[in-house]
């Protein structure tokens, strides 16, 4: 499959928050959740929020802003995290590491990664490993020609937990759940259905998810998981796809499992190999399309925000 890659953000959250805002709603199930943006807004509107995504760091990020409603990573907590988090071992636990951080780096991750497996609840551990993901995130953003600029690690960390927002709480039972989108939508029960469409790709999981991908290694303790990941996906959307009419016979099969949902809206960006005309059909042989809204940024990106009402 020859696609053409265009630079495009993974989702347009205003654009998303302004179509749903015409929609009555007191529950939403979102499929594919890598990041948990969109889910914690809709708290804030007192929906009951269901997430999910087949990665266990998107999981984890949503099991920390979605799924929790008021816990909080305490002082002391961030001291036991933190603790020695410099200090090198023998051998590094997960040598995958070294493929993405320096070596003082890599011993950070590996030493923090260690020391919030014994924080006390599985909240406090999803929170501070959101945290580390973004000083991840943080350090690779820099580049040899401004590194000098970059904070140590543990200082990273220490300003990313400053400045986290307090959790929302909307008096309802959240979930995060790390399933295949397809078994997630199955058993959902849900006013609304929210499907971010993955984009039509032929590359490895890995590959796909780019500099992502260290999240994934990360959490998981190495890189063998990987195989196991792309079986555990094939034949389900958001796995790699030949042909449009594989990916789109991927997207009838999903919408199908979700027909018992009343309300779906369907986010897809347009960049030339999937048009919103063919997933219109595609939706249109499983129930009637209420409105296509859209918009368009393709003097900045070359790509369309559409999203399908139904």
């Amino acid at each position: 499959m020859q696609v053409q890659h265009k630079v495009s953000p993974r989702s347009w959250l205003a654009f998303e928050l302004n179509v749903l805002r015409r929609t009555k709603f007191n529950s939403a199930a979102l499929p594919f959740t890598p990041d948990p943006a969109l889910g914690t807004y809709l708290k804030r509107w007192n929906v009951r929020v269901s997430a999910n995504d087949p990665t266990l760091s998107g999981w984890t990020r949503s099991e920390a802003e979605i799924a929790n409603n008021e816990a909080r990573l305490s002082e002391s907590e961030v001291n036991a995290v933190l603790e020695d988090a410099y200090v090198p071992g023998y051998k590094l636990k997960n040598p995958a590491l070294s493929n993405w951080f320096s070596e003082t780096d890599a011993w950070w991750f590996d030493n923090v990664r260690r020391q919030i497996d014994t924080l006390p609840s599985p909240t406090a551990r999803a929170i501070a490993s959101t945290i580390a993901m973004a000083a991840g995130q943080y350090v690779l953003s820099f580049s040899d020609e401004n590194r000098e600029l970059r904070q140590p690690l543990s200082q990273a960390f220490r300003r990313f937990w400053s400045i986290q927002p307090k959790p929302y709480d909307n008096h309802a039972r959240n979930s995060s759940s790390n399933r295949s989108p397809d078994d997630f939508v199955a058993e959902s029960f849900a006013d609304l259905l929210f499907l971010r469409l993955p984009p039509a790709h032929g590359q490895t999981t890995r590959a796909f998810m780019g500099r992502r991908a260290w999240t994934e290694e990360w959490i998981r303790g190495g890189n063998e998981f990987w195989n196991e990941l792309e079986a555990s996906m094939t034949g389900r959307l958001g796995a790699p796809t030949e042909t449009k009419s594989q990916y789109l016979r991927l997207v009838d099969e999903l919408l199908r499992k979700a027909s018992h949902i009343e309300n779906w809206a369907i986010a897809h960006v347009e960049t030339g190999f999937i048009t919103t005309q063919d997933i219109v059909e595609t939706i249109s042989k499983i129930r009637r399309v209420d409105t296509i809204y859209t918009k368009d940024f393709s003097e900045l990106s070359g790509t369309k925000a559409v999203i399908i009402t139904a």
